[in-house]
């Protein structure tokens, strides 16, 4: 988290641009799938392991003591550091009353922390082409992209290089809801648990229609991980 803050903290300094994405296991079989979400993830910045499979499929792959680093958590660390070094920040996603709410806990959360713009995912064709305009016009330096996934990814990899103001803009799900009050996030025994996963589906039953692209995933990982290294070793030999 700490390496998250200050690497985006360098960009803004920088003037350079950078895209953040989360990476889950769902995330990882869509892009397997999905050509156009696979590059949107190949020209971000900085992609955080987002879910526990990921953590663990990377540790398996050898990256030892790679923490889970959560977008949920990263966003308020990015509002913290925006609130003490002034860069203004820009929301975009969610229902129509969840977005000033999100705004509203932010502001309080963080004194001094400067919203310029903020606007629902609801948007007519004309005002999301125009929405770019809006948000240079508006100054910010983070963008905080709520659109669900895959949509954010791909919005943001469209359209990052018209955004000339931005520096960060980052995917960030459901967070907006949460911070709204809308979603309850899973307590803290169940995150240092490695169990968010499980609260999600207990407390959302409607994710167990993902639960297949969980499976998928664990397979490609026992395969690569159990099967695929035995040949690779051979191979070495």
């Amino acid at each position: 988290m700490a390496q998250a803050v200050v690497l985006a903290d360098d960009v803004i300094r920088a003037g350079r641009q950078m895209a953040v994405f989360a990476i889950n296991p769902e995330k990882i079989v869509a892009a397997n799938d999905d050509p156009t979400l696979l590059a949107a993830i190949g020209a971000a910045g900085l992609l955080i392991p987002d879910g526990i499979g990921a953590v663990l499929a990377a540790r398996l792959g050898g990256a030892r003591g790679v923490p889970r680093v959560t977008g949920a958590d990263l966003m308020p660390e990015l509002c913290s550091l925006a609130a003490m070094r002034g860069y203004p920040i820009f929301l975009f996603g969610a229902r129509p009353e969840v977005t000033p709410r999100a705004c509203a806990a932010l502001r309080e959360a963080y004194p001094g922390l400067r919203i310029a713009g903020y606007q629902n995912g609801y948007l007519s064709p004309s005002d999301k082409e125009n929405l770019p305009n809006r948000i240079n016009e508006s100054g910010a330096r983070l963008v905080f992209v709520g659109l669900g996934s895959p949509q954010q990814e791909l919005w943001i990899h469209e359209n990052l290089a018209k955004l000339t103001t931005v520096n960060i803009c980052q995917g960030v799900g459901g967070t907006l809801d949460v911070l709204a009050g809308r979603v309850k996030r899973a307590p803290v025994a169940w995150r240092k648990s490695y169990l968010e996963w499980l609260y999600r589906f207990l407390s959302q039953p409607s994710r167990l229609r993902r639960f297949p692209r969980l499976v998928n995933f664990a397979w490609r990982v026992w395969k690569e991980g159990v099967i695929a290294r035995p040949s690779r070793s051979s191979e070495l030999s």
